[in-house]
C-alpha cells in the first residue's frame, strides 16, 4: 500500500491570466512530482476579487481537488448559493456561526484508502474581526482526528508573525500550514520539529507586471492620492507559485517540502 502522499498547493490564482496559466502548467507538475492531491487558493479568481460559479467550475474541471479562499471569497454575492452547496470550495471556517459555506472538509485521495482534512482559516491582525483561528483549529482537529491523519491548513493572514505563531501552535497536529493572502512568496519553507510543514506565504499565481496582481497605474495612484481607484487584473509576466509536500500517510507528518516558482525572475 502507498505510504507517501504528495500534495501540490497552488498560491492565490489571480483572474483569467492566472487560471489560464494553471490550465497550461498543472498537468506537467502533477506528472513530474507524482502528485496525488491538488489544492488551490481561488479567492481572487474572478476579476481579482471573489469567486464566481463559472470560474470555480472551470478550476474544478482541472485536476484540482479542493479550492480554498480568504477574505474575498464572499465578494461575489451572486455566488453565495453555489459556495454554500459546494463541498470542495472552502471559505475561512472562523467566520461567525451561520455564515454560508464550508470551512473544512475531509476528502479522499484518489487511488488510495486515505483521506485528507483540508482546513481554511483567516487571521485577525489587520483583518476583519472574526472568530479566533487558533481555537477554531483546536475544535476541528478534535472533531476529525479519528477520520484523517493528514491535516492541511490554508492560513489566510496579513502578518508573518500571526502565521508563524499559528505554525508553532499547530506543530505536531497540522501536517502543513500554508500561508496565503499577501501574494508574495516567502523563502522560509521548513518542517517544524514535530513534523508540520510550514511556509509564511505560498505566493501568487498570475501576472507579476503588476502590484500584487492588479494593474500598476491604478495601484500607484491609490497610494499617491489616497483615493479609491478601479481594480483591474494585470495581464503580463505570468508566473506559477506553489508548494509541494510529501506526507507520511500513516502518521500525517510531513517528510519534505519544496517551494515552486516558475519561471524564476
Amino acid at each position: 500500500m502507498k505510504e507517501k502522499i504528495n500534495v501540490l498547493f497552488i498560491g492565490d490564482i489571480i483572474g483569467e491570466p492566472g487560471l489560464n496559466l494553471v490550465k497550461s502548467l498543472l498537468q506537467s507538475f502533477i506528472n513530474k512530482y507524482k502528485i496525488d492531491f491538488v489544492i488551490a487558493n481561488a479567492e481572487n479568481i474572478s476579476d481579482g476579487m471573489g469567486i464566481l460559479e463559472k470560474d470555480a467550475k472551470r478550476l474544478l474541471e482541472l485536476p484540482i481537488d479542493v479550492l480554498t479562499g480568504g477574505n474575498h471569497t464572499m465578494d461575489k454575492i451572486q455566488s453565495h448559493k453555489f459556495i454554500n452547496e459546494t463541498s470542495n470550495l472552502l471559505r475561512p471556517n472562523n467566520y461567525p456561526r451561520g455564515a454560508y459555506g464550508h470551512g473544512f472538509g475531509i476528502f479522499p485521495v484518489k487511488g488510495t484508502n486515505y483521506k485528507i482534512c483540508i482546513i481554511n482559516l483567516q487571521g485577525r491582525t489587520y483583518m476583519k474581526p472574526i472568530d479566533c483561528p487558533f481555537r477554531n483549529f483546536d475544535w476541528i482537529y478534535e472533531k476529525t482526528k479519528e477520520e484523517s491523519k493528514i491535516f492541511i491548513v490554508d492560513f489566510h493572514a496579513e502578518t508573518t508573525a500571526e502565521k508563524i505563531a499559528f505554525g508553532w501552535y499547530t506543530d505536531g497536529r497540522a501536517s502543513a500550514v500554508f500561508g496565503t493572502h499577501t501574494h508574495i512568496q516567502t523563502s522560509d519553507e521548513r518542517i517544524l520539529p514535530q513534523g508540520t510543514a510550514y511556509i509564511s506565504d505560498v505566493g501568487m499565481t498570475g501576472p507579476y507586471d503588476s502590484v500584487i496582481g492588479m494593474k500598476k497605474d491604478a495601484s500607484i495612484k491609490r497610494f499617491i492620492y489616497g483615493t479609491p481607484q478601479k481594480h483591474e487584473v494585470a495581464t503580463d509576466d505570468l508566473r506559477f507559485a506553489a508548494i509541494i509536500c510529501e506526507f507520511d500517510a500513516l502518521t500525517g507528518k510531513s517528510t519534505s517540502i519544496k517551494r515552486i516558482f516558475y519561471p524564476e525572475f
